[in-house]
């Protein structure tokens, strides 16, 4: 009777398959050839070890500032280590390009092509963040942005009960259809978080056309909720299937195999995120125009932060703009590309290129991170920060509490980044959304009910070190 340990003295990888194989394997009394002829044909395949050099990838970004190269060192050295990747075919980054986690981490302006394999990790939690744009004509700008910030939602959880949108039956019923979405948790949050902008960098922008003068309504934002469940158990089978697989691959750059029953799943719950995205986008922008009783002239929308499929390659693009028809089956229009609340929203069309992967940059990126950039400022005052970076637009925290990390001077130089976009032949800006003024969240957390209990908490604990110093005071003999 052949055992467990002989297959492991065979050299054999033990798992699951275990079980069926000597199952099979004492139930045909095989031995000899015959047994290994049919261990050949069930055994778990080698291991994927990383290759041995990187995959070349497209490098459409400089620099003029030590700060700057500093920036794209650091991004073109994590984008190295990925390209070692075993599934990885080519790759690019753009202007934008960020640093955004550990060394071997897909880049926030970074395109990654996989081939039969969608790596949750190289999209991140924020799946499907997005733009949409809807031109409301004449409308005044002013009058837009008022109406705007009494509909839209920004900071933590959903809206409430008697303030939230209706889920598409069609919608719901996907997600109740797939084994990634179906769960409790999964179908309150596609309810609740309907009709959010979460916090961060996610905005509600109004501005007019350059070229007609028109009033733009832009929200910028990503799956919330929804999408973070999904991508928290995408990276959990993922990681199953590394440590079968590729136990070498870094775990940030874990995928599922494409055409497992897990992949196809996992491709049919992203196409659902990105429905539901499209559709939290589209509540705000028809509750707007319907609350201002004007008519839509135009609208667009495009996402920046997902993954794309032609074939057996997955594109799997952390903060870039796809510019091929191919990768957008319901384009209505041009792409949207925003800078900072400061500055013009850019309106671009392109073409794939040798350099660009048929994508074209995000946004305006950062040089520092939140933390840095803020103790850089740390000899003003964020009021004055704010007075000074904001004037001539009308810029709003939805929670009344300026968020320094967000102010124009957080993001790189707005000019220079739309140089690289001409200079790289990326895309062709067709027209400009002039800002009048935006809505972000803000610094909700200083305000939040954890952070004031957390204050409360050190004052009583400052103030009870203080009673307990004045009674030893008085102790203490002259």
């Amino acid at each position: 009777m052949i055992t467990g340990k002989d297959l492991l003295d065979l050299g054999l990888k033990p798992g699951k398959w275990f079980k069926e194989a000597l199952e099979h394997i004492n139930t045909h009394a095989l031995t000899g050839e015959a047994l290994h002829a049919y261990l050949d044909t069930v055994k778990p395949a080698p291991a994927l070890p990383l290759l041995a050099e990187p995959r070349p990838f497209f490098e459409n970004i400089s620099a003029d500032t030590a700060v700057e190269q500093a920036n794209i060192d650091y991004v073109k050295l994590s984008m190295s280590q990925l390209m070692r990747t075993p599934t990885v075919v080519t790759g690019a980054i753009m202007p934008d390009a960020c640093p955004a986690g550990p060394l071997g981490t897909i880049p926030v302006g970074g395109v990654v092509v996989t081939r039969n394999a969608i790596h949750p990790g190289m999209h991140s939690a924020d799946i499907c963040c997005s733009v949409m744009l809807t031109n409301l004509g004449k409308t005044d700008p002013k009058t837009v942005l008022d109406t705007a910030q009494q509909i839209t939602h920004f900071g933590p959880g959903g809206r409430p009960a008697d303030r939230q949108f209706a889920l598409p039956a069609d919608i719901r019923a996907e997600f109740e259809a797939n084994p990634y979405l179906n769960s409790l948790r999964s179908l309150n949050l596609a309810q609740e978080h309907l009709g959010t902008q979460g916090d961060g960098n996610h905005f509600l922008y109004v501005g007019t056309s350059r070229t007609t003068g028109d009033t733009m309504l832009v929200t910028h934002h990503g799956s919330r909720g929804p999408g973070a469940v999904l991508y928290s158990q995408g990276m959990k089978v993922a990681e199953r299937f590394r440590q079968d697989i590729s136990p070498d691959t870094a775990p940030q750059n874990a995928w599922i195999p494409s055409e497992t029953p897990e992949g196809q799943a996992y491709w049919a719950a992203l196409q659902t995120i990105r429905r539901w995205t499209k559709q939290n986008h589209l509540c705000l922008h028809e509750a707007v125009a319907t609350a201002l009783g004007a008519t839509v002239q135009k609208r667009y929308w495009n996402e920046h932060n997902f993954v794309f499929r032609d074939g057996d390659l997955y594109y799997h693009a952390k903060g870039a703009t796809p510019l091929d028809p191919k990768f957008m089956p319901d384009i209505t229009g041009p792409r949207i590309i925003p800078l900072n609340m400061a500055q013009p929203i850019l309106i671009v069309e392109g073409a794939t290129t040798a350099n660009n992967l048929g994508f074209a940059p995000h946004g305006a990126g950062r040089n520092l991170s939140r933390t840095r950039h803020k103790f850089s400022k740390g000899n003003q005052t964020k009021e004055a920060l704010f007075a000074e970076e904001t004037q001539g637009i009308d810029a709003r925290f939805f929670f009344n509490q300026i968020d320094i990390s967000e102010l124009p001077s957080a993001y790189k130089n707005a000019e220079e980044v739309k140089r690289q976009i001409a200079d790289f032949n990326l895309a062709t800006t067709i027209d400009e959304v002039m800002p009048y003024g935006c809505i972000m969240a803000g610094d909700w957390e200083q305000d939040a009910p954890w952070r004031k209990k957390k204050q409360v908490k050190e004052a009583a604990r400052l103030a009870a070190a203080a009673d307990t110093q004045a009674d030893c005071s008085a102790l203490t003999p002259e």
